[in-house]
């Protein structure tokens, strides 16, 4: 196993175990943090998360999901699939630490109370 494997990896093991810490969000919570996150992220509410970043995030779920990333799995299974896997753990542990900030940056930001129009 190659040094980006572990190293991703690890990163998905720290993420999911940062995740089940008591007061962290659940899945679900996660989930629906998505649009909001890159509705934030898209019009500038949200900085933590750059365009480039975002950008990534996006390539990588363009590549699992591409048609033309199963040419290599047809001829090179093992080799094939390897990337695939390394991309998708990047990718996991990648939405799991964006969603996990975005959340707490939720948390930290004035709520904003609408007044009754007279």
């Amino acid at each position: 196993m190659g040094p980006r494997r572990i190293a991703a990896f690890r990163a998905l093991w720290r993420a999911l175990s940062d995740g089940r810490r008591p007061g962290a969000p659940g899945f679900g919570d996660r989930l629906r943090s998505l649009p909001r996150m890159l509705a934030g992220a898209l019009s500038g509410r949200y900085p933590e998360l750059s365009r480039g970043r975002l950008g990534l995030l996006v390539l990588a779920l363009a590549y699992l999901v591409s048609p033309v990333d199963l040419v290599p799995e047809a001829f090179l299974a093992l080799l094939g699939l390897g990337d695939d896997v390394i991309v998708a753990l990047w990718l996991g542990g990648a939405v799991l630490v964006e969603t996990d900030r975005y959340l707490e940056w939720e948390r930290t930001q004035p709520k904003v109370v609408e007044q009754p129009h007279d």
